[in-house]
């Protein structure tokens, strides 16, 4: 029998409401919160710092509506379920939405998910717990902390920097990483080097290979080419001598299984996917979704971890999945288990499929292209953390010549193991695959044909893509898992950093904001105090010391560092200075600067008032018009959409919404177009004379109407409308009808009782 009062669940968002809601039936409504219901105020701090930092916390009035619906509820069910995220998020939403919703404790359940699959999901709401306070001091410490921070700093800023500009506890240090970077490649002074390969020939059998140079008795470096010029002279016409040959089978292991972290990281390279894309994609596939023959499930586990822990009913799957479609030898043997790091709080699982059995290309029909591409990741690289190991055969020959070795390297795959699932990707991929080597021996002898020297210099470190960023803020104990992402977007969208080439470097203002921050508040921006913060948090939700101490030791330093930074810039107002561009002003010949104003940045000349020339940016495209031949340029239109166009303007007069790729039609040599928007699109020819040619309708777009449908559906709605008019008007004539007939009959009753009372009279006279 189903309840007369279904308990009441709740969740952060429709869809994981949808997809719990099919699991649990008719005894349980499910809703969702969207979130946070209450916050600091916008408009205040919301810290009552002289009574020991107690925070206002308020109502969000854009969710008003929703409250009223959720205490409805509540008060109408016997018992609620909070089932908000499992991290200290997660915690801290159920805690304030039990206080907001005045819930007693006997009635309030907290239930938490690792994975949104049925047996899961039922086994959670039959093991319910209290709310974990230690987890909700965490994030109040957190919240506080970064409110402090960013509502007496910024108003700082505001005066002596730039109106709008903001500061964070966390996003300080990580604009600082980008502009420590950028001042280490500026301060980089580049050596030179030689390499030298020897091309040989055997001389008592066929083959070739290259030899490349060591050393003598250890290795060296050459430094200059007289040195390459000095080893030549000592090889040429001399026998090169086989030594040393070294034949193994070379082991490779597989990665472990995803953490935030890595997923972030592997994502950016493979996919070209955000941080901040990628865990909104991630939050998808955890949430739920329909799979045919399946019905709606969630695909992933929960995608904010640092723990590289895997359960036992997870690894047993992995096995079955693996020995029944690869073959017990593709299996490890034994179940792999990956030691998590010291300092993670290991609260989850990896990330990991919740049903390996539900492989990328079964699911992918029921999936977006970039949900099946992120499942397809996540899928690979758990089921290949549990495989064999790759078997490389290896072999390694060292050859001598006037006492000087070189050496040569060859290696092949012998058992593809885990590589058959999955290969970890790299940040640089430029390693290139050695020939084979012909079969040789100790004591054979090969002869120079001829060799090749090439000049290096040392390259500056790079700078980071946001993959190595997340990577350089894990290893520093910068931030956690769940906000390494909105760390990078928020110094994206404040223009501390900006991407070139897919690579993070700060802007002007972020170089200016850092050193200001460097001179006045060293602890903020110091890489290992922010990293020392995070681990007392950490202490705060283990309950080893309580939120508020850690506020009150924090606040001290950094009040007297407020105190100090106003005086010290009382009468001080910071200039930014302008980027210099390559674009040379046409009127006076100087390097125009970019300007920020009302409607975003332009191109301006810096010898204002003199010379007063302006112009928007725009954005060289590769490619070339196909009309003239001249370059291609990135516009915008009025209402703020990209669009391709003729460097020559109006003078060509081409432009197309579809976008210039550097790639050239294979028949006609025209350059080539794409698609716009997310993904790689694959590039086709826009060339009508051309045997190529891709009509429009077959691009990917979403087709237009025709004129003639989008007329038949004009004619269609005129007549609807005025079918819909007239059944108005005949109602409303029918009830007016009504009215006037129900009028009259009331009219008729009255003028036959007043007639009646006067016979009524009449009679009594006359008797």
């Amino acid at each position: 029998m189903s309840k007369e009062n279904p308990d009441l669940v709740i969740v952060e968002s429709p869809s994981k409401a949808k997809t719990i809601g099919k699991y649990l039936g008719k005894d349980y409504q499910v809703k969702a919160c969207m979130g946070h219901l209450r916050d600091l105020p916008k408009n205040t701090m919301g810290v009552d710092l002289e009574h020991d930092f107690e925070p206002e916390y308020v109502p969000l009035e854009s969710k008003a509506e929703l409250i009223r619906e959720l205490k409805k509820a509540a008060k109408q069910s016997d018992c609620v379920y909070l089932a908000t995220d499992p991290d200290r998020e997660g915690e801290a939403i159920s805690w304030h939405l039990k206080e907001l919703l005045e819930l007693p404790d006997e009635k309030t359940r907290r239930v938490t998910f690792n994975e949104i699959t049925k047996g899961v999901v039922t086994r959670a709401i039959q093991q319910p717990r209290g709310i974990d306070a230690d987890l909700v001091d965490a994030q109040q410490a957190r919240r506080i902390l970064d409110r402090i921070v960013g509502y007496q700093l910024s108003p700082l800023l505001w005066r002596k920097v730039r109106k709008g500009l903001s500061a964070g506890r966390v996003q300080s240090v990580a604009t600082r990483l980008v502009v420590d970077r950028e001042n280490e490649i500026r301060a980089f002074v580049p050596e030179e080097y030689w390499s030298l390969d020897a091309m040989l020939r055997c001389t008592d059998k066929d083959g070739q290979f290259v030899a490349h140079y060591f050393g003598e008795k250890k290795k060296r470096t050459l430094k200059n080419e007289a040195e390459v010029d000095a080893v030549i002279a000592d090889i040429t016409g001399q026998p090169f001598t086989v030594g040393e040959i070294k034949r193994a089978d070379k082991k490779r292991s597989p990665a472990p299984p995803f953490i935030t972290s890595t997923l972030q990281q592997d994502a950016s390279r493979r996919l070209n996917m955000t941080p901040k894309r990628t865990m909104a994609i991630a939050q998808q596939l955890y949430e739920g979704v329909d799979i045919t023959g399946v019905g709606t499930v969630g695909l992933i586990t929960y995608m904010r971890t640092d723990s590289l822990r895997l359960s036992e009913e997870a690894l047993a799957s992995a096995r079955d999945y693996i020995c029944g479609r690869y073959g017990d030898g593709y299996y490890a043997g034994t179940p792999r288990r990956f030691k998590t790091k010291n300092g993670a709080q290991d609260a989850h699982e990896a990330i990991r499929p919740s049903n390996v059995a539900l492989d990328p290309e079964r699911v992918q029909k029921d999936l977006t292209k970039e949900q099946y591409k992120l499942y397809k990741l996540i899928w690979s690289r758990f089921v290949a953390c549990q495989m064999a190991n790759a078997v490389y055969d290896t072999v390694a020959i060292e050859t001598e010549c006037a006492g000087h070795r070189f050496h040569s390297n060859h290696q092949s795959l012998k058992f593809p193991g885990f590589l058959a699932v999955y290969e970890e990707s790299r940040e640089d991929e430029h390693e290139e695959t050695a020939p084979a080597l012909p079969p040789m021996q100790t004591g054979d002898r090969a002869q120079m044909e001829r060799f090749e020297k090439e000049q290096h210099f040392t390259q500056p470190p790079a700078r980071y893509s946001e993959a190595m960023l997340v990577k350089a803020m894990e290893e520093k104990g910068v931030g956690r898992p769940s906000t390494y992402a909105s760390i990078i977007s928020t110094i994206e969208d404040r223009e501390y950093v900006t991407k070139k080439d897919k690579r993070l470097c700060p802007t002007p203002l972020g170089e200016v904001v850092t050193q200001l921050m460097l001179d006045h508040f060293n602890d903020i921006i110091d890489v290992e105090f922010t990293a020392g913060m995070e681990s007392k948090l950490d202490e705060v939700e283990a309950g080893k010391i309580p939120y508020k101490t850690v506020l009150r030791d924090f606040y001290t330093g950094f009040h007297k560092e407020m105190e100090d930074a106003t005086e010290a810039l009382k009468d001080t107002r910071i200039k930014v200075p302008d980027e210099v561009t390559d674009e040379v002003c046409e009127l006076c010949g100087r390097n125009m600067v970019i300007k920020t104003g009302r409607f975003g940045k332009f191109l301006a000349c810096p010898g204002y008032p003199e010379c007063k020339n302006t112009k928007p940016i725009v954005e060289r495209m590769p490619g070339r018009c196909p009309r003239c031949g001249s370059g291609m340029l990135k516009r915008k239109s009025k209402r703020g959409f990209a669009y391709y166009a003729c460097e020559q303007g109006a003078a060509c007069g081409f432009m197309s919404w579809d976008v210039p790729t550097d790639k050239d039609c294979p028949v006609c040599g025209q350059t080539m177009f794409k698609k716009a928007g997310r993904g790689q699109n694959r590039p086709f020819c826009i060339n009508e004379n051309c045997s190529n040619f891709l009509p429009e309708d077959k691009r990917g777009y979403r087709r237009k109407p025709s004129a003639a449908a989008e007329s038949a559906q004009q004619e269609d709605k005129t007549a609807a409308a005025a079918e819909d008019k007239k059944k108005k008007t005949t109602a409303a004539k029918k009830t007016a009808g009504k009215k006037t007939a129900a009028g009259g009959e009331k009219k008729k009753t009255a003028t036959a009782k007043k007639t009646s009372a006067k016979k009524t009279a009449a009679e009594r006279e006359s008797s």
